[in-house]
């Protein structure tokens, strides 16, 4: 874990934690600036707080810093941070960043949630399995993505890993609403939906996937959706820590695999 040797303060805006991030890799706001995209005066702005940052630009710097989207945004940063910030060559780098639709990933986000909205036990981590099944099972039967999400293998299961920042976007945006509750006396977090979903934005093999998806899991609590998922091969078959491959899901066995796959058969002897 990286912790800075004079003991850093919980930054608690993005703007300190992209100047931080900037002055540990020994960098000018002109060289960053210039290796993102960006002009001077814009990021100026950015590290005092003076702009909004988008998700999308959060997302860049999270990248060029080698950083998770999660861990730009962790409440403790900068004390979680995984490793020591890299130092970049000043050579100009344009950044470009295969992000997912962001716009598409919300709308499924509105759309679980709508349909959880009765069921007490779909807290903050039973939503991040229940969005891992659907793009899981969706990429396995379409062999295209659903949300766009990217899961990353963590102990309890896997984990959306652009969500948590989106999940902040939305509520400062007032389309949800974060609850701090209790579920059988243990600490839960729960979204609530504020707005309709956008189906314009959904195919409907899409809602289709979903529906199934919580019609046979919805009703597990967080614990029990974490232990399923251990046994999916997806989650197995990658190290703690790194992402899961969506290929994985054609390597899937019952009771995960949701796709019929013609079976082969040995030619006959001549």
């Amino acid at each position: 874990m990286y912790i800075c040797s004079t003991n850093p303060t919980i930054m608690k805006t993005h703007g300190a934690r992209i100047a931080y991030l900037r002055k540990q890799a020994q960098l000018s706001q002109e060289e960053l600036a210039q290796q993102l995209g960006l002009v001077r005066t814009t990021l100026a702005v950015m590290e005092t707080n003076k702009r909004k940052i988008t998700i999308e630009e959060l997302q860049k710097f999270a990248a060029y810093f080698q950083l998770s989207l999660d861990e730009l945004v962790d409440e403790q940063f900068p004390n979680t941070l995984p490793s020591p910030v890299p130092k970049k060559k000043s050579a100009t780098i344009r950044m470009h960043i295969p992000a997912p639709s962001l716009s598409k990933m919300e709308q499924v986000v509105l759309y679980v949630l709508q349909q959880c909205a009765g069921k007490p036990n779909v807290g903050e981590t039973a939503l991040y399995k229940l969005l891992y099944f659907s793009d899981f099972n969706y990429y396995e039967q379409y062999e295209e993505h659903l949300s766009g999400a990217s899961y990353k293998k963590l102990q309890h299961g896997p984990v959306p890993k652009e969500l948590k920042a989106l999940l902040m976007q939305m509520q400062a945006e007032g389309k949800i609403k974060m609850l701090q509750t209790n579920y059988f006396n243990y600490p839960q977090t729960r979204y609530l939906p504020l707005v309709e979903v956008d189906l314009r934005q959904l195919k409907a093999s899409e809602t289709h996937t979903i529906d199934q998806v919580i019609q046979h899991l919805a009703h597990f609590t967080a614990s029990e959706l974490s232990d399923y998922s251990h046994q999916d091969i997806p989650w197995k078959a990658t190290k703690i820590g790194e992402d899961i491959d969506y290929e994985l899901a054609f390597y899937r066995e019952a009771p995960f695999s949701v796709r019929q796959y013609t079976p082969t058969h040995d030619l006959p002897n001549p």
